[in-house]
């Protein structure tokens, strides 16, 4: 994978990086929440692990940007088991939480849950986004229908009628349905 790692102190980044790499991973590093979002601005990666205090913009801040605009798995990292802390991470769509110093087989564990709860995640938004389509259309639907009743078809003939119209057309029901409904004399 291709890895971001945002932190501020040098020892730990070079340390994360190291691991990283004798993982497999290409790893690119950033000193603070700034740099590491104008990287991802102009190159994408699969993951990032950001230190949650760093000067400029924080780890928080930039999880919160990163998952608005360029949504991909993020760890927190913190030298701070703090509950104010850990809370406001939990705040965020963000798939895991690891306090320094970190090992290695904990830092594997993380990236191979991380991944697989952002693919989760990503799923889940996606089948809630076809739900929510498929919902639009019918609400258009039904509202054609609506409109071919009031012009005198019962509601299956309505139904009838939208189906074969999209058939004739080669489109979907909701583009006949649309029709419908822009037309102002049904």
């Amino acid at each position: 994978m291709k890895i971001l790692v945002a932190e501020d102190e040098s020892i730990i980044r070079m340390g994360l990086k190291s691991m990283l790499e004798g993982m497999g991973h290409t790893v690119w590093t950033a000193v603070n929440g700034r740099e590491a979002l104008q990287m991802i601005r102009n190159d994408p990666f699969d993951l990032t692990i950001l230190d949650i205090k760093m000067p400029y913009t924080d780890g928080i801040q930039a999880a919160k940007t990163i998952c608005k605009s360029f949504p991909l798995p993020i760890l927190m990292l913190t030298a701070h088991s703090d509950d104010e802390l850990i809370e406001k991470a939990t705040d965020l769509p963000i798939q895991g939480y690891l306090i320094k110093p970190v090992k290695r087989e904990e830092l594997h564990a993380a990236i191979t849950v991380a991944r697989k709860r952002f693919n989760e995640f990503a799923k889940l938004i996606e089948d809630n986004n076809k739900l929510s389509q498929a919902l639009e259309e019918r609400k258009i639907i039904e509202q054609a229908k609506g409109r071919l009743m009031k012009s005198g078809l019962e509601e299956q003939a309505a139904y009838k009628w939208l189906q074969k119209h999209a058939r004739d057309h080669q489109q979907t029901i909701h583009k006949s349905a649309l029709m419908v409904l822009k037309w102002k004399g049904v």
